[in-house]
């Protein structure tokens, strides 16, 4: 089963289109160095919850919009070289492409699947 990275941020909501386009150009470096899937979803039906949320989890002010990402790779083994190629990469310097959001309220982890039902 695949290894999962997930994402979440809160991205100015007028910064759509930059983080469509910041994605486009990110997202082919994940193919590049080993994932087999990346998935970038703009938040359109996040409900405040009663105790925590996703909106709280990265601090979203009503101006902006939770995105939620996940990026697939085949196993652990891959993801982790292919992250440490990431870094590494100068095309991944924010001070020349930098990010339509703060990342410093980014939320990310790895995840191992347990369970996967599908077509």
């Amino acid at each position: 089963m695949p290894y999962i990275d997930g994402f979440v941020i809160a991205v100015p909501t007028a910064n759509r289109q930059k983080f469509i386009d910041h994605a486009r150009t990110f997202d082919p470096i994940f193919i590049e160095f080993g994932a087999t899937r990346v998935v970038e979803g703009w938040g359109d039906d996040v409900p405040d919850g009663k105790v925590t949320d996703f909106r709280r989890s990265v601090q979203a002010t009503p101006e902006e919009t939770v995105a939620f990402s996940w990026v697939e790779w085949p196993d652990k083994a891959t993801r982790d070289a292919g992250m440490k190629k990431m870094m590494e990469d100068p095309r991944m310097d924010p001070a020349s492409t930098p990010m339509p959001f703060d990342g410093k309220r980014m939320i990310f982890g790895g995840f191992e699947s347990v369970v996967e039902l599908g077509a």
